[in-house]
């Protein structure tokens, strides 16, 4: 059996296939997506490579050298995806293969793999004659490690005060015995459940009208084991979050998994806590950054042994190596953190499309303000199945959004940067002590050049959004196209000199690009 690897290094000569026999001592155990060690070139030394392909026969038999040693397996479905990936972002598929390792292995130097991690549990020995111990701090020992099995030296020293050579000496008498356990890296297990459970719903609430329309059409295709694309648009507070809850619970019940993608700065302590009162903290992992990579490696491992029913996290968890995927959803679909910035630049919602297609299942973009693209897509093309949410879920009302004319307010006398109606609630806020956020455009001197005369305002000629002055270069920016032009002294309009420099700004503190 001949065996297509690909080897794993980043020049682009070397993304394509090269054929290596497979000896008899490794046929039958290895398979497409198989993670390998091979000779390569004129050295010694052994080369990372990834099986994508197996066939009977070769046109190089005479030159062909044979696999040395299997490290890992892919399934079929990742090694397809690789190469979709490969093809659509112009990268090599060991780049994209990489994605789908395990954390803490991608590394060919083996001394820096992140290994399981290890520790020393004490147990009692299978017959133990306590009249025969004379010491008083040996039999509190016994006593502890009685009531505590699977202790360790550390635990004991600390909760009882006795030295780890008394511990020590019952070990080498056989009264105690030493066992080295495997300590999983969970990020959740700190997490009190009890809790979290008296602050957050454990069971569905009932949905609104619209939720309930929403939820319906999403799980008939969950039911009919389809593909479909579905965009839920609704407000802040509308219940999104409810609804991704009661479809990953039907699709629990169909002993299928779910993947659930967040911004990183979604990944919140409360989100989180809201799965965790629904589903329990066994059936969740965790991926994103902020975790070590020992945490990762074991949340990976968790979800590739079946034990993690729910993936959450953020674009990485798009490659988590789950098994029966039953639904995709993507929270804040708007969000620019779902493309990747390094190499393979890869967008995290077209791959996940393209594996909710691979599997028939449905995927799910949320967002109170979807991009712009996808909203196309769904209102025009309807390539996409638009959901939408416009009330708030509790029937609480909208924040009020009032959009104030600064020109109006000039021609009112107020020469302010604030708003007559601003003013009047900042110092209503103060009164009753409560805060007040302004959020501020700082970048340039001055944000906008208006005449006072006739309230003319200096517009780019190509975006017609407001230019900034940059006193550092003396020049009028847009900070859309990058359009430069000199400082305006004369109104185009009216002819008056009657020109001012508006925004707000520090005469000590000066921004530059």
């Amino acid at each position: 059996m001949i065996a297509e690897v690909i080897i794993n290094r980043t020049a682009k000569k070397l993304n394509r296939t090269f054929d290596y026999r497979i000896p008899p001592i490794l046929e039958g155990l290895i398979f497409v997506g198989s993670k390998i060690l091979v000779p390569f070139g004129k050295g010694e030394k052994l080369e990372e490579a990834f099986v994508v392909g197996l066939k009977e026969k070769t046109n190089y038999t005479s030159q062909m050298k044979e696999i040395a040693k299997l490290e890992e397996q892919l399934k079929d479905e990742q090694i397809q995806l690789a190469k979709w990936m490969a093809q659509k972002y112009f990268c090599n598929v060991s780049d994209c293969i990489k994605l789908m390792l395990t954390p803490g292995t991608r590394t060919k130097n083996k001394e820096k793999r992140i290994q399981d991690k290890k520790v020393k549990c004490v147990y009692l020995a299978e017959d133990i004659e306590m009249e025969k111990i004379k010491s008083e701090k040996q039999k509190k020992v016994i006593r502890f490690v009685q009531e505590n099995q699977g202790v360790t030296i550390p635990e004991i020293e600390m909760l009882i005060d006795v030295s780890r050579a008394i511990v020590n000496t019952l070990v080498k008498n056989g009264y105690l015995k030493i066992v080295e356990e495997k300590l999983e890296r969970n990020p959740l297990q700190l997490k009190n459940i009890e809790e979290i459970k008296r602050q957050e719903h454990t069971q569905k609430l009932d949905l609104t009208e619209e939720q309930e329309i929403a939820y319906k059409k999403i799980k008939q295709k969950i039911e009919e084991n389809q593909y479909k694309s579905f965009l839920l648009h609704g407000v802040t507070g509308s219940g999104k979050t409810e609804i991704y809850l009661q479809l990953i619970q039907d699709v629990i019940e169909k002993e299928k998994t779910a993947i659930l993608l967040v911004p990183e700065i979604s990944l919140t302590p409360q989100m989180l806590n809201r799965f965790i009162a629904r589903f329990g903290k066994e059936k969740i992992a965790v991926l994103h950054s902020k975790l070590s990579i020992g945490e990762r490696h074991d949340e990976w491992i968790r979800i590739k042994q079946g034990k993690a029913k729910i993936v959450i996290g953020a674009r990485s968890a798009i490659f988590a190596p789950v098994e029966k995927l039953g639904i995709v959803i993507i929270d804040e679909e708007h969000d620019s953190s779902y493309k990747s910035e390094s190499t393979p630049k890869y967008d995290a919602k077209e791959v996940a499309r393209y594996v909710a297609k691979q599997n028939n299942i449905p995927i799910v973009l949320g967002s109170a303000t979807p991009d712009i693209r996808v909203y196309y897509h769904a209102q025009e093309k309807q390539e996409i199945e638009l959901l939408s949410l416009t009330k708030r879920a509790n029937n609480s009302s909208l924040p009020k959004v009032q959009i104030v004319d600064l020109k109006q307010e000039l021609a009112n006398g107020n020469h302010s940067m604030l708003s007559i109606d601003l003013y009047s609630s900042i110092e209503e806020n103060l009164k009753q002590k409560r805060q007040t956020i302004l959020f501020l455009n700082r970048r340039g001197y001055s944000t906008f050049i208006m005449c006072r005369n006739c309230g003319y305002t200096v517009m780019c000629k190509n975006c017609n959004i407001s230019m900034t002055y940059h006193s550092y270069e003396n020049k009028l920016k847009c900070h859309y196209c990058g359009y430069e032009e000199k400082v305006v002294t004369v109104c185009p309009e009216c002819h008056s000199d009657k020109i001012r420099y508006f925004g707000t700004r520090n005469s000590k503190i000066r921004t530059r690009d």
